[in-house]
């Protein structure tokens, strides 16, 4: 299969590409997962270098990019806010465009989503959102083709995402409006997903057919879901409302009394790192309901995926 073609220069949130463009990522996840499992690796990206910008720590992301890089033939190069100009005083724009000489794609992780925006306005060479407080699109494309590799077609499934509505309910409400399967968001009120992205959401589904309920109830989310989905109650950058956020989540877990209710033997995802006995339970991480780990997996190779399709050209 050839390398998807990408229609923009970075891979900054989901919604610029289509169903098509996902699909296609998709497929060469797929190919690229494969050769691995036969301990082969396409060498895309031999000799390229990809600059990783860490604002936010990282397990899964600083793994699966240096992994994914050194798979295809390239390297990349770790580089903490705290040891770069950019973290004493140096403007993105000038970062972009010294670090666009030097690399051939720069991935980030970082709070504000407008800082990744800023970068890809004024870097040559591909932007890659790591993740922003808004966006995480990296994560999403995992999850969703975690999804796919067990659906004929993604397009008649339902997922019930339960918790805070952060930057992964944002993304994945991005994703099944533009893949056209349905989406619920349970939240305790005031946690619902930004409105700006619910807003773009539902005009997204207006397209795909997908049904998008965004409530505070729990039951009617997970009611007939096929998937069913969490994150941590509080992001990083949030630890000082810990005890508040412990408080007003604590109905809202995943645990086998909440599978039961979808009335289905509902699979489940978590993006992690998860905190075993508040958002999802001990019994359900390690059980049979669980994909969690296949959908950490699937990080390296879509990701790989993304990294071919915007530095392969």
């Amino acid at each position: 299969m050839k390398i998807p073609q990408l229609k923009t220069k970075d891979f900054l949130t989901l919604a610029d590409y289509s169903k098509e463009d996902i699909i296609n990522l998709f497929e060469y996840s797929a190919q690229l997962k494969r050769e691995v499992n036969k301990g082969k690796y396409s060498k895309v990206l031999e000799n390229k270098t990809l600059a990783m910008i860490f604002e936010k720590n990282s397990t899964r992301t600083r793994v699966s990019f240096e992994t994914g890089m050194l798979q295809l033939g390239g390297h990349a190069l770790f580089l903490s806010s705290n040891e770069i100009q950019l973290g004493r005083g140096e403007t993105i724009a000038d970062t972009a465009r010294v670090l666009s000489r030097y690399n051939s794609g720069i991935m980030i992780r970082t709070f504000g989503h407008e800082k990744v925006t800023e970068l890809a306005k004024w870097a040559s060479i591909p932007v890659i959102n790591g993740l922003t407080d808004s966006y995480h699109p990296c994560q999403a494309l995992a999850d969703y083709f975690t999804i796919f590799e067990r659906e004929k077609d993604i397009a008649n499934i339902k997922l019930a995402y339960i918790g805070d509505g952060n930057n992964m309910a944002n993304s994945l409400l991005i994703g099944a409006a533009i893949l056209g399967c349905d989406i619920a968001v349970a939240t305790p009120k005031k946690f619902e997903p930004e409105y700006s992205v619910v807003e773009k959401a539902y005009k997204l589904a207006s397209k795909s057919d997908s049904k998008i309920t965004i409530t505070n109830n729990i039951d009617e989310a997970v009611a007939g879901a096929d998937y069913l989905y969490t994150d941590v109650w509080v992001s990083m950058g949030q630890e000082k409302e810990t005890a508040k956020k412990k408080k007003i989540f604590e109905k809202f877990k995943i645990d086998d009394k909440l599978i039961r209710k979808t009335g289905k033997d509902a699979k489940v995802l978590h993006c992690l790192p998860a905190h075993r006995g508040e958002e999802i339970t001990d019994e359900v991480m390690d059980g049979k309901h669980s994909i969690v780990f296949d959908q950490a997996e699937n990080r390296l190779h879509c990701q790989k995926a993304v990294m071919c399709a915007l530095m392969g050209r």
